[in-house]
C-alpha cells in the first residue's frame, strides 16, 4: 500500500464525488468519471461512500482517498465524522481515510485527540489524512500522527470563514508546509493548472482537484455569470 501511495507524489488526485441533490449522484457515474481522470493522466482519486470507492475501484486500479459525508445533529462534522463511517471504509480499503480534523466539536462531544487514538488503536496499518481549514489545525493533527496533512476545509468553517488557500501565493499552505513533519496534501479552491503546477512548487505532496473537473453544473454556472455579465 505504502508503494502505491508513493506514486502520488507531485501528481494530480481528482476528487470524484456528487452528493444526493446533485444532478450526477450515482456509484455507476463516479466510476466512470474516475476512469475518465485516470484516462487524462491522474494518478489518485478522492472519493465518497463505500458504494462509489468500490465501483471506482472496478474502473480503475488508482489509490484512493475514502471518506464518508454524514450529517450529525450535534456537530457541524461531516467528513468521517464517528467510527461508524470508518468502519464502513474498511470494508472497501482504500490506501488513505480522510476525516475532518479541524477544532470543530465532534460528534458525541469527541474530541479529535480521542477520536484518532481510538481509530489507530483499531486500525494501526490505516493510512490517515487530516482535512484542516486553519495552519493550527493542521500542526496539532502533524502532532498527532496523521501521515497526510490536508487544507480541505479552509474557508469552509467558522474558524477560517473568509480564508482561501490561493490567498498570498497560498500563504496557509505555505506555513503548513515550513513547520510539518508529515505530508502535505493541497486540496481547495485549486481551479487552474496552473495554482495545481504551483502548489507542487512550494513543496506539496500533491494535489487534489474536484468541482472544476468532476462538477459540470458549476462549471457551466462559472461560464453562464461572465456571459451575464458582458453587455453588447
Amino acid at each position: 500500500m505504502i508503494e502505491r501511495v508513493e506514486k502520488l507524489k507531485g501528481q494530480l488526485i481528482v476528487s470524484c464525488q456528487a452528493l444526493p441533490n446533485e444532478p450526477l449522484h450515482s456509484s455507476f457515474i463516479m466510476g466512470r468519471m474516475a476512469l475518465a481522470a485516470k484516462i487524462g493522466g491522474a494518478c489518485g482519486i478522492r472519493a465518497n461512500t463505500k458504494e462509489d470507492i468500490k465501483e471506482v475501484q472496478s474502473q480503475t486500479d488508482l489509490p484512493i482517498i475514502g471518506i464518508v459525508k454524514r450529517d450529525y445533529k450535534d456537530s457541524k462534522i461531516y467528513i468521517t465524522p464517528t467510527m461508524r463511517e470508518v468502519d464502513e471504509l474498511i470494508e472497501v480499503n482504500p490506501e488513505i481515510i480522510a476525516m475532518d480534523a479541524t477544532f470543530s466539536e465532534r460528534p458525541g462531544h469527541k474530541t479529535l485527540d480521542d477520536f484518532f487514538y481510538e481509530v489507530k488503536t483499531k486500525y494501526p496499518y490505516q493510512l490517515w489524512m487530516a482535512d484542516c481549514s486553519t495552519v493550527d489545525e493542521a500542526l496539532h493533527a502533524d502532532e498527532l500522527g496523521f501521515d497526510f496533512i490536508g487544507t480541505t476545509m479552509v474557508g469552509y468553517t467558522e474558524q477560517s470563514r473568509g480564508d482561501r488557500i490561493e490567498e498570498n501565493d497560498f500563504d496557509i499552505l505555505r506555513k503548513i508546509i515550513a513547520k510539518a513533519k508529515h505530508r502535505v496534501i493541497a486540496e481547495g479552491n485549486i481551479n487552474t493548472p496552473e495554482k495545481a503546477r504551483r502548489v507542487i512548487e512550494l513543496g506539496a505532496f500533491s494535489v487534489v482537484v474536484g468541482s472544476i473537473i468532476t462538477r459540470p453544473q458549476l462549471i457551466t454556472k462559472s461560464f453562464v455569470e461572465v456571459l451575464n455579465g458582458f453587455k453588447y
